[in-house]
Formats: structure tokens, sequence, C-alpha cells
């Protein structure tokens, strides 16, 4: 476990490690001495967050979007320059293996997921390469800094960043240059925003490590506070956004955890292509049925100040009815989590995080979503069962 050049500078002024080890082997700053306090600057002004136990990857060549269009889940080959999307890679029964952020960018399509999965993700984007033109690498030099807040997208942060004030979700663009060399210059990226009810603008900078601590400080002098990973949690948490890995678990599907749908829809997986793996999957519970489990948000009791840990069973009567995945304090909604729960549990029954800390714990009604549109599959069956056609 090696600590970022962020936590490493700046421990003397607050910086505090996560209390649990990464598995990306780098450790970022968890908190600056009040996590609560920085959740609230976040949602009013701007807060700059240390990212760099995340991997990232390159792939240039001619071919790097027709290629990835046919071996991930999301519609990539016509993305537009300085354009982002998100993107599954799923295995043959359509259960998630990889989540990553991809930015096509100058005849290169950068990519960063979460540190543990850069190798397996590098792994087999090499192995499926065969004939085509695209040559995937990873670029420990490069690295993502996070900026949170309505402040974030006008006036001196957007001024320093060169950002258009009517970018859109997942647009990209180039920093402006530090250093006339022969290294990177680094882009911006707008995300989909975060926070309770999802308002809160979000901004990620990939850019070289070797300028992170300037372009750091260049931010907190423009007006950014420095924040740590439990602020970004809290607010990722209220938006409903899962984290690989750890709100999800090795029999996840992209319906679980809202992963369906257009880039334009905040989805990772586009349902106008095929020829994917897993997306017989996809197609299947789409057309046809429901996801056996959905994403929910816990509120738990806090009468305690011990919390439930990730993977810690759910429990209804004493019976396993799902996982608990990211757990965080909030600084309205107090301790919340994140839970992946069987889709016949309902917000009206009383839950228990069974873990080493039992918690009880109930479901937001509100982070429940319900489907009601008419499946297509579902559709024809029924005119075939009452005698009618399958013509629209």
């Amino acid at each position: 476990m090696t600590a970022s050049p962020i936590l490493t500078r700046y421990s003397s002024q607050g910086a505090v490690a996560g209390p649990q080890t990464d598995e990306s082997g780098t450790d970022v700053a968890w908190h600056y001495g009040d996590p609560l306090g920085e959740q609230r600057t976040a949602q009013r002004a701007a807060v700059i967050i240390d990212r760099s136990d995340r991997a990232v990857l390159e792939l240039p060549g001619p071919e790097r979007l027709s290629w990835l269009h046919t071996i991930s889940s999301q519609h990539v080959a016509s993305l537009p320059d300085r354009t982002s999307a998100e993107n599954l890679s799923l295995d043959v029964n359509g259960r998630i293996e990889e989540h990553f952020v991809l930015t096509d960018l100058d005849g290169v399509t950068w990519i960063d997921c979460e540190g543990f999965r850069g190798a397996p993700l590098l792994s087999f984007l090499t192995k499926m390469v065969f004939w085509a033109k695209v040559e995937p690498a990873a670029r420990p030099d490069m690295t993502v800094v996070t900026l949170i807040g309505p402040d974030v997208t006008s006036g001196p942060i957007a001024e320093l960043l060169e950002l258009p004030h009517d970018a859109p979700v997942y647009s990209a663009g180039d920093l402006p240059e530090l250093h006339h060399d022969d290294e990177p210059i680094g882009f911006w990226r707008i995300m989909p925003p975060i926070g309770d009810g999802a308002h809160t603008p979000v901004v990620d900078l990939v850019l070289p490590a070797s300028a992170a601590e300037t372009w750091w400080s260049q931010l907190v002098e423009a007006g950014a506070r420095m924040a740590g990973t439990w602020a970004y949690d809290a607010l990722r948490v209220a938006a409903l956004r899962p984290r690989l890995g750890v709100d999800t678990d090795d029999r996840t599907i992209p319906h679980e955890v809202n992963w369906i749908g257009e880039p334009s829809e905040f989805g990772a997986v586009h349902l106008d292509k095929g020829c994917y793996r897993g997306q017989e999957t996809v197609a299947r519970v789409h057309n046809l049925g429901k996801s056996p489990r959905r994403l929910v948000l816990l509120h738990l009791d806090g009468s305690s100040e011990e919390r439930p840990a990730p993977g810690d069973p759910v429990t209804l009567g004493g019976r396993a009815v799902g996982r608990v995945g990211t757990v965080v304090d909030h600084h309205e909604l107090g301790p919340i989590a994140l839970a992946l729960v069987k889709r016949s549990v309902g917000a009206d029954v009383e839950l228990v995080v069974d873990g080493d800390h039992p918690t009880s714990a109930r479901i937001d009604p509100d982070s429940i979503r319900t489907d009601e549109r008419v499946q297509a599959g579902r559709a024809a069956i029924d005119r075939l069962r009452h005698g009618g056609t399958t013509e629209a």
C-alpha cells in the first residue's frame, strides 16, 4: 500500500487515510478533519477530491471504437470526439465483470476504472485485440481528480479549467497547458450529478500525475475545498450510484444496479445493440422478466457507533434477502447504505444488516424505482395466447 502524493503532502493539514486498505495499492484521503462539513461544502460550493486510486488505460489506434463496441455493452462505434460514456464488460451469463468510464479525445480512447480492476481489464482488452488496429496500454503516469459542487461549473474554478458554461453531461475537453513538453496535458469531463436528488455537479480531471499537485494547488486557490472520499461516497450513495466490487457481487447483472440505458440516461448498457458477451441475458431480462434483485437506499439505525461492512447480509425475519454495499454517514440523512435486495422486499418492513455489528434498517421508499412499461416480449406472448398477432 502506498499513499498518494496528495495524501502525503497534506497529511500535516488534516488529511486522514481511510480505515480500510484499498486493493488498488494506492491510499487516498478519506477526509480532512471535517467529513460532514466537506459534504455540506460539496453541495453548496465546491470541493476537490483525490481519486488516484483509479487505474487509467489508453486505447490508441484507428479501430479502437469499432473494436470496443463489439466487446462491451455500450454503443460507442460512433462516439463523437470529446465525448465520454460509461461501459461494462459482462460474462457469458450477463454478470458484470468490469465497469469503466471512457473518453475519446484526439484519436485516443482513455479509460479509467477501479484501481484493483486495472490489470484484469487491461488483460481482457489485450486478449481481445486479435487483428484490430488498437493497442491497449496501462498509463500509471496519469491520475484522476474529481471536483464536486455548484461552484465548479461557473466562476473562478470553471475559468481556470476553461470549462464551457453550458457543457452537457459526458462532454469532455482539453485542460489548459501547464507545461510545453511532450507529455499529455489531460482533460476534463462532465459526469452525472450526485447528492440527494442528484443535483450536485461533478467534473472529473484525468491528468498527468506529475501535474496533479500543481493543479490541486491552483484549484484550491480558486475556491475548491479539499475533501476526501467520505464526502464523495456520501453523495454517491444518496444518488443511488453503485461502485463496482462494493455495491456489486459476482452475481450482479446491469438491471439490478440501474446501469441500463443510453449514455444520455446515465446508463452503461445500450439496449439498441447486440453482438457482445452477455447480451442475451440483458435482452431477456429487459423484454421478458425482472431482475431478481434491485439496488435500494437503506437508512440505518445510528444509535451505535459501529457500522455494518460491505458484503454483510441483509435479513428479514432471520432470512437473508440481500447484501449491503457502501455504508457511510451522510451530513443530512445520517447513516445510510446501498444494498442489493430481493425485488419482493418492500419499503414497509424492518430489516437487519446482520454482520459483526447487527443494525436495524429500512428501505427509503423513494429509492425503489418502478418499471411500469409493457415489455415487448411479454406483450408478444400475451397476444399469441389470446389469438392475436405479433404485428405492431
